[in-house]
């Protein structure tokens, strides 16, 4: 049974992450093509979206915002008041509105649409790409339960969602919007490091990747605090203790916490 039923989801920006929250949708039942609306302005985009995933498409934003029962702006963050501005005459009150637009506010997004309209804030990251994306979803004043249900639903399809207020998402920003690129950095030195000692740069790669991997999915599945998972792997006077050491000489914890405080300050400053 498809959560969605019969409802509308349109797509105002057919970009790659509009893809991918498709394609989850598409993945995990619960809408089918015919029940989602794209609009975009390049025609090339819009006759690629209708080959690989059999959807409706449009130039008109204003089309899509009339036809659909959810509406989620993935435009860039620049114009993305310009797009709401021009929406905004179509827009109706029982609708649910979903922006996915960096640093764009949930005041701003509502008195773009004037009218007491459920609004939806929602900080993704790009793992969404590969099913494995991390949001945080933040609600308006005027939506209520089946609201932000709704947007978890949506966001779960593509990865893991969190409810959070508006007031911490520059924090999730820090955390798991930048987060990727701390990761690929930790991931390329964890390689780079086996390569030093003669290990082939592909296998090493592949083996730290996969590491990285097995050690997220531990803490999700068992639920275990990485404190705990990490002492089961460590023994006294070990090679993990003899690496863990090396970590605390680096202060590694210290430069990650650094790392999550200052992309959390610079997104504050973008955001203001």
């Amino acid at each position: 049974m498809r959560v969605f039923n019969k409802q509308k989801i349109g797509f105002i920006g057919g970009g790659a992450m509009c893809e991918a929250l498709v394609t989850g949708l598409f993945r995990t039942g619960l809408v089918a093509p015919s029940q989602i609306y794209i609009s975009d302005v390049s025609e090339q985009r819009r006759e690629q979206l209708e080959q690989k995933l059999g959807v409706n498409t449009t130039a008109d934003n204003c089309a899509v915002t009339g036809a659909a029962d959810i509406v989620i702006i993935s435009v860039k963050p620049h114009v993305a008041t310009v797009v709401l501005k021009e929406i905004a005459a179509v827009a109706r009150p029982e609708q649910i509105f979903i922006s996915i637009a960096a640093g764009v506010t949930i005041s701003q997004i509502e008195s773009c649409l004037a009218g007491p309209i459920p609004v939806i804030r929602v900080m993704p990251n790009t793992p969404c790409l590969v099913g494995e994306g991390a949001s945080a979803v933040s609600a308006g004043r005027y939506a209520g339960e089946d609201s932000v249900k709704a947007a978890m639903a949506i966001f779960n399809a593509a990865g893991k969602a969190v409810e959070v207020p508006e007031s911490l998402l520059d924090c999730v920003t820090g955390l798991s919007g930048s987060g990727p690129a701390y990761m690929y950095l930790i991931l390329e030195s964890l390689a780079d490091g086996a390569v030093r000692l003669g290990l082939p740069a592909n296998i090493a790669g592949e083996l730290a990747a996969q590491t990285m991997l097995g050690a997220a999915k531990m803490v999700l599945e068992t639920k275990e605090h990485p404190a705990k998972l990490k002492n089961m792997v460590t023994t006294p006077g070990g090679t993990t203790a003899a690496g863990l050491f090396a970590l605390e000489e680096g202060a590694l914890r210290s430069v990650l916490m650094k790392a999550v405080a200052g992309a959390t300050r610079r997104s504050r400053e973008m955001s203001g």
